[in-house]
């Protein structure tokens, strides 16, 4: 009997790691199964044979994708082609809907069971595409309880597992130990900016979250900066403007976990990092930028009034928002500089970070998911 074959697709960093710590799991139960597939850094580590990582084309916005329209339909005939090829007993999506969807329509043909794994977030852009999902998808595994009742109402077998993020956020330096590593100054307060881990949001949000910390620091002269390199990006990239700001910043690469917890406050671009800090519950001020034309498509898309994972998952606005049009420094700065002169307002926003952390669910979401994901293969 043949070894089993498990294909998985990830399109972005946030899916490479949930990836990597699913096939970690599954091999300590199974170490006989072989993985391979669409992926990046993390999944190859852990033992999967990589197709193409198109980690390296995550980009966000509608107009940002359509620049890469040729290299995403290239990416996704060669999967299709190796796929067909080599017949999985199983393949895992996980996240990255425009992608996945898509391909998943292919692979059904093909008579290949499909296990989604971290929803697409359908509870922000429309319901519609549950239908489309629950003909398509096997079983659904789900890292938020509400994502749980919003499935099964519409009849599809889905799990809550809790979010991975809870076995993998852990800061690794104690608080004198961080303050040496980043070569801070113990009385001042540290603020940390975290731009995002793509270079268009880089490029966007590095220069608003620059200016805001400069008029922090006119407003309070005690604060100092930690600017966070995603390990993807070059260090050129954040050259620039550093350079048009007379503010002395620190930057620092792969320690981001230990940024946020050292950090009375974070000035973080609306993604996954959003639920990191929630989880250090750490406060925060949520920053995101896109293109005119993307924004407007957003906004006639978008069904939610905010768009922050920590907001979303506590179900109301527990964290400011400056989004589009009001990511503005002039705004982010007076925001940041009342919260931290507020140290109940600072408390309160700790406490509502607290609840979020604990809806995430337990520890073992990557075990739990993996368990489920062996019985498809017996």
């Amino acid at each position: 009997m043949r070894p089993k074959k498990v294909v998985l697709i990830a399109g972005e960093a946030s899916g490479d790691l949930h990836g990597a710590h699913l096939v970690r799991a599954i091999k300590k139960m199974a170490p006989q199964i072989s993985f391979s597939g669409i992926g990046g850094s993390k999944m190859l580590e852990a033992g999967v044979d990589i197709y193409y990582d198109i980690t390296e084309l995550a980009v966000v916005g509608f107009v940002e994708t359509f620049k890469h329209l040729k290299e995403f339909k290239r990416v996704f005939n060669l999967f299709l082609n190796k796929i067909t090829k080599e017949r999985p007993d199983l393949v895992i999506l996980i996240d990255y809907p425009g992608f996945n969807l898509r391909i998943a329509k292919e692979i059904k043909k093909l008579n290949v069971p499909i296990i989604y794994y971290i929803s697409p977030q359908i509870w922000a852009w429309g319901k519609k595409r549950i239908k489309t999902i629950a003909k398509l998808i096997d079983k659904m595994i789900v890292v938020f309880d509400f994502e749980e009742k919003l499935y099964r109402d519409y009849g599809m077998n889905v799990s809550f597992v809790g979010h991975p993020l809870i076995d993998i956020v852990k800061p690794g330096l104690q608080d004198n130990a961080a303050n040496s590593f980043f070569r801070l100054k113990k009385d001042k307060i540290t603020i940390g900016l975290l731009p995002g881990s793509r270079e268009n949001e880089v490029k966007t949000h590095l220069p608003i979250m620059l200016k805001a910390a400069q008029l922090i620091n006119q407003h309070l002269p005690n604060t100092q900066f930690l600017v966070s390199v995603a390990p993807s990006l070059k260090k050129e990239l954040f050259d620039t403007p550093l350079k048009q700001i007379k503010l002395p910043v620190l930057c620092t690469t792969g320690n981001n976990y230990d940024l946020i917890n050292v950090s009375k406050l974070v000035l973080v671009a609306s993604g996954t990092a959003t639920l990191e800090t929630a989880i250090l519950t750490t406060p925060m001020l949520i920053i995101y930028k896109i293109s005119f034309i993307s924004s407007l498509l957003i906004r006639w898309l978008i069904t939610l009034p905010y768009i922050g994972l920590a907001n979303i998952v506590a179900g109301k606005k527990i964290i400011p928002e400056f989004i589009q049009y009001n990511a503005k420094p002039e705004l982010i700065s007076k925001t940041a500089v009342e919260l931290l002169q507020n140290k109940e307002k600072l408390e309160r926003m700790k406490t509502e970070l607290e609840k979020v952390r604990q809806s995430l669910g337990s520890p073992g979401a990557s075990r739990r998911a993996a368990t489920i994901i062996l019985s498809y293969l017996r």
